[in-house]
């Protein structure tokens, strides 16, 4: 651990006193508690946690007001590494990182935006809340982030999620007023991580979060510009700076019509700031909360809910060739026959295929929940997840995303792991020796949908995806 630096100490001195210093040391040199955000798409709480004892021996504890949380009684290594969480059945996250989802409280019917979305631990927690329903986009501006923003979207099973790559502060030329509800978890200057992330303190520093506010202040008027009128945003940092949160807020109530709405939140916290360096801020702001890290065991962050009451001038648009990719319904030629296919040979009634809009692209066709709606198609890095892949043949092979997503439909050709061998050939790709027809199954474990399966004369061969077969999972 790198401590505070004296930078962070004399800060969180003037703001919080000296008794707040020495918690804060005290804090970062404990073990950092794990917490982990239970998939409520496809488990619950109970099961999470009876599994988790039953099987790896790790005891957890409910936290009161976070419906889907689990706290980890003792930090394990195990736990990252463990078969449920390479297929989605939890997230691990921070405490603190689960609230700004459910104080946006989005629904099924909403249309939203997590404008700073990588590495998914939000988005993921938003589409759950949306119980997969809706349309929810997720926007990162760094490649790498991206690609790490889609693995996790994919791996929650998340099907109501399209994900684009612009830069935050732009995406109004894009869209305007058109949002119920956005997500600004902005970059920031990570003060209230620094158990985390010890280099922190070595360089923290006032004119970083200066800067810092400036482009803090630039995706939040793009926000605005976004969301329609009586739309709400919530704006969070995982920093305690002023500079990067109440004097930001201040700046956008002054410049547009904007209001802070009253939040409560499950955890300890304190009302934001109204004065400071003898200047008063905002009377509003006192609506905000501030989690502090050596309260909440957890990180320490910001957070603010504002609602738009007024139209403002809007950016200019984009001009961009919208290309001809299209959803179709179950009904579409192409995409009926396919359909019928995977009833057939998994025993998935039609009448569900009617819940989702299908697009073929390449060699692959993808998913989406049925009410699903945007008009900028040729935009996007992904939308939904894969529902099966061609092969040279011209011939489907179910994917492990649609299994997992439509697991409690599949009634048929479903190959349930016996061993913890024939759980290790699967896991790493292998063929699992048994005499079976020439044909697709699914594979479960333990009740849980691992992936898919084609039977041969071997055996039945391993479909279970590459890139989770990299995680060195953890296997008794």
């Amino acid at each position: 651990m790198e401590g505070l630096g004296t930078n962070v100490c004399n800060y969180i001195d003037y703001l919080f006193g000296g008794e707040a210093v020495k918690k804060y040391i005290d804090f970062l040199n404990r073990e950092p508690v794990q917490y982990i955000r239970v998939n409520t798409l496809k488990t619950s709480k109970e099961k999470t946690a009876s599994f988790l004892k039953s099987y790896y021996g790790i005891e957890t504890e409910e936290i009161p007001g976070l419906p889907a949380a689990l706290k980890v009684m003792v930090k394990n290594d195990i736990i990252s590494r463990s078969l449920e969480h390479v297929i989605g059945e939890f997230y691990i996250q921070g405490l603190s990182s689960m609230i700004p989802p459910l104080v946006l409280a989005p629904n099924e019917d909403d249309v939203v935006l997590d404008l700073c979305a990588s590495p998914g631990s939000k988005t993921t927690g938003i589409g759950e809340l949306m119980n997969n329903k809706g349309t929810l986009l997720a926007n990162e501006i760094q490649a790498e982030r991206v690609r790490t923003l889609i693995f996790n979207v994919e791996r929650m099973n998340l099907v109501n999620t399209g994900v684009l790559h612009f830069k935050g502060e732009l995406l109004s030329k894009i869209y305007n007023n058109y949002f119920d509800k956005i997500l600004v978890d902005a970059p920031c200057s990570g003060l209230g991580i620094i158990q985390k992330r010890g280099e922190v303190g070595t360089w923290w520093n006032l004119e970083k979060c200066l800067g810092l506010g400036e482009l803090q202040f630039k995706l939040l008027t793009s926000a605005i510009k976004m969301v329609r009128e009586g739309g709400e945003i919530v704006y969070s940092t995982c920093t305690m700076s002023v500079e990067e949160n109440e004097m930001v807020i201040s700046k956008i109530l002054r410049k547009f019509p904007v209001e802070v709405v009253d939040i409560e939140i499950p955890v300890k916290s304190h009302p934001g700031i109204t004065k400071y360096k003898e200047e008063v801020i905002d009377l509003q702001l006192e609506k905000a909360r501030r989690i502090l890290p050596w309260e909440a065991d957890s990180d320490g962050f910001f957070i603010v809910k504002l609602r738009k009451t007024g139209e403002i001038e809007a950016s200019v648009p984009f001009n961009f060739k919208k290309g001809e990719l299209k959803f179709v319904d179950y009904k579409n030629k192409e995409v009926k026959p396919i359909l019928r296919f995977l009833s057939d040979t998994f025993g998935i009634k039609e009448e569900v295929f009617k819940r989702y809009k299908y697009l073929k692209k390449t060699n692959d066709i993808f998913f989406v929940n049925e009410d699903w709606d945007d008009a900028n198609l040729s935009i996007f890095e992904r939308i939904g997840t894969r529902l099966g892949k061609f092969d040279k043949r011209d011939e489907l092979t179910f994917h492990t995303q649609g299994a997992q997503i439509l697991h409690n439909e599949i009634t048929r050709n479903i190959y349930e792991i016996e061993t913890d061998e024939e759980l290790k050939k699967y896991i790493n790709g292998g063929i699992i020796k048994k005499d079976v027809p020439l044909q697709q199954y699914i594979v479960k474990f333990k009740g849980y949908v691992l992936g898919t399966a084609v039977g041969g004369k071997e055996g039945i061969k391993s479909r279970f995806p590459r890139s989770k077969r990299t995680q060195g999972i953890y296997l008794l």
